[in-house]
């Protein structure tokens, strides 16, 4: 059987990268393993993302609660609405056209990266404070940083939703539109965002990764899955240390570029 060690390397850095930013690494892993192995099925390339996005996720979100960073109530209810969504998703991958969709998203995806690229701030702000039907939280870092919020969860679990689906559907994880969306929308602070999300994801990929297991997806895919994880592990504890040194603009300029990313990727 043929091994797979340089995967290891691989996912150090896609894990250091993804847990940085929040986004797992699977809109880097996707177009990787298409070019990489151009002859495997996307139901195939699909699993692997997911599952390797599962375990960076469980090991950056590990990272961010030693930093006491981690929102658990927030992060138990968007995951309740984006599993299903994750659930079709990963069922829905062979039944819908991929050149079309991937045009719409690559188009969106594009948007989405000017748009966090050129707007200033970084969320955690206070408007929704005078709202009715908003959750108000308060969580204090390990290092004593306290952060006051308020969203709608009405609006966080509908996003979630719609998270879970596409990013199953795309194999890409979701925090790289889950990160901006917390932010700009529902006014997190970016830390708090970025290390809720992974909580988030690390819940979703392990959904739609059964799944893909279930239909089995991982027929072929079972040794560069686990070379894969093997480094994602060790690159999100160093993503979750440089998130303590890098300041929230820069982690959003890191998403807007990774999803321009994606968003050519999708496209061409």
């Amino acid at each position: 059987m043929t091994c797979h060690p340089w995967l290891i390397p691989l996912g150090f850095v896609i894990g250091a990268y993804g847990t940085l930013i929040g986004a797992g690494g699977g809109f880097i892993l996707v177009p990787l393993l298409i070019i990489l192995y151009p002859r495997e099925s996307p139901a195939t390339i699909t699993s692997i993302s997911l599952a390797v996005v599962f375990f960076n996720a469980l090991s950056g979100t590990a990272a961010y609660a030693r930093m006491g960073r981690v929102d658990y109530r927030t992060g138990l209810i968007f995951s309740a609405a984006a599993v299903p969504g994750a659930v079709l998703g990963a069922l829905s991958t062979q039944l819908i056209p991929r050149p079309a969709f991937d045009n719409v998203m690559g188009v969106l995806m594009i948007a989405a990266s000017l748009f966090l690229f050129f707007r200033e701030g970084g969320g955690g702000a206070a408007p929704a404070h005078g709202r009715r039907g908003v959750m108000r939280r308060v969580l204090v870092e390990a290092d004593g940083t306290r952060h006051e919020y308020a969203f709608s969860p009405l609006v966080g679990a509908a996003l979630s939703t719609g998270v879970g689906l596409f990013s199953s559907l795309l194999g890409i994880g979701g925090g790289i539109i889950h990160v901006p969306a917390m932010v700009h929308l529902l006014d997190f602070p970016v830390h708090v965002a970025t290390a809720t999300s992974h909580f988030i994801l690390a819940i979703m990929a392990l959904a739609g990764t059964v799944v893909h297991l279930a239909a089995g997806d991982f027929h072929r895919g079972g040794r560069r899955t686990f070379a894969l994880a093997a480094g994602v592990v060790l690159g999100a504890q160093l993503g979750a240390w440089l998130a303590r040194r890098v300041h929230g603009r820069w982690i959003l300029r890191g998403l807007a570029a990774a999803l321009c990313i994606l968003g050519l990727r999708l496209l061409f």
